[in-house]
């Protein structure tokens, strides 16, 4: 029994580039003319235009040695493949004009150490390739970056934490280490043993908030310790927990990549720590499903040219 289904349309209409052609040699009156107008050879246009014929079950051109003319038939469809070719093209500025809104205008959404301390240098490399593409930077924490991209507030994300968050597709670009500081006059900076896992669980600390990847960490290798003690602080930013560590107030823990003019001028001292691993992943991230296009897929090749390894 036939199929109620019809056949598909690509199969049954002739594709572009036999359209323009036929368009040509309308325009030439010459197979040969109409070949090196499109970029072809003689013999390539010829066999294009008889398997344009087989799929029409049409003649649409009578050929002598005075040249190519179109069949009636062959004037008719000339007439179509004009219609369809305008279409086509006006089809394509649209898609350019989309692609040159889309390009015009990046939004990052980055957690607070990849926006203070990673992106600047990647968002200049993207600038000298982009110049004219607007950037913004939206900072915040991990879970504000994955809430940015599920509303589409952003394009692109950058986080700390310990996986992927739910609803995103993601990929390491960098590793991180997470180190405990104290200002010089602590008593934790004149010890001669690494710390414990229990004593660091124990002491109440100078915090990031709940939802930022610093924490996320934190609480994930001290909960066979224990867990954290209740924060002696819990502050939203990086820059605010190291200087409640410089005036003293208590130790904290924070990326390494934070602290390198902290720990130079010793305004604070790294304290070792035995028996737990302080180490992450940082991930950019995106919506599931939706891999990077256009500038944010530029920024995200940028990011892994330079990847760190673990």
């Amino acid at each position: 029994m036939a199929s109620d289904v019809p056949a598909l349309l690509s199969h049954r209409v002739p594709d572009l580039g036999a359209l323009e052609l036929l368009i040509a040699v309308a325009r030439h009156g010459s197979l040969g003319r109409a070949a090196r107008d499109v970029g072809i050879s003689q013999p390539a246009a010829s066999s294009r235009i008889r398997s344009m014929e087989r799929q029409l079950g049409l003649a649409l051109l009578d050929r002598s040695p005075r040249g190519s003319r179109l069949t009636d038939a062959g004037a008719l469809v000339t007439d179509w493949a004009r219609r369809v070719v305008e279409a086509a093209e006006a089809f394509d500025a649209g898609a350019q004009a989309l692609r040159d809104r889309r390009d015009s205008r990046l939004r990052v959404a980055a957690s607070m150490t990849i926006a203070e301390y990673l992106l600047p240098g990647w968002l200049i490399a993207l600038r000298a390739e982009r110049p004219d593409t607007a950037v913004s930077l939206l900072a915040g924490n991990s879970a504000a970056v994955a809430r940015r991209l599920l509303t589409g507030e952003a394009d692109l994300g950058f986080v700390e934490g310990l996986s992927v968050p739910e609803g995103l597709d993601g990929t390491v670009i960098a590793h991180d280490r997470l180190v405990v500081v104290v200002a010089p006059s602590h008593a934790w900076a004149r010890r001669r043993t690494p710390l414990t896992p229990q004593e660091l669980a124990g002491t109440p600390l100078i915090l990031r908030e709940h939802g930022s990847g610093t924490r996320q960490v934190l609480d994930a290798a001290l909960a066979v310790h224990g867990g954290l003690a209740q924060p002696l602080l819990e502050l939203s930013s990086t820059t605010a927990v190291k200087g409640a560590a410089e005036s003293g107030a208590g130790p904290c823990v924070l990326s390494e990549l934070a602290l390198g003019e902290e720990l130079s001028s010793r305004r604070l001292v790294k304290i070792p720590i035995a028996g737990v691993r302080l180490r992450r992943q940082l991930r950019a991230v995106w919506p599931s499903g939706h891999r990077p296009t256009g500038p944010a897929r530029d920024l995200l090749s940028l990011t892994q040219s330079g990847r760190s390894g673990d």
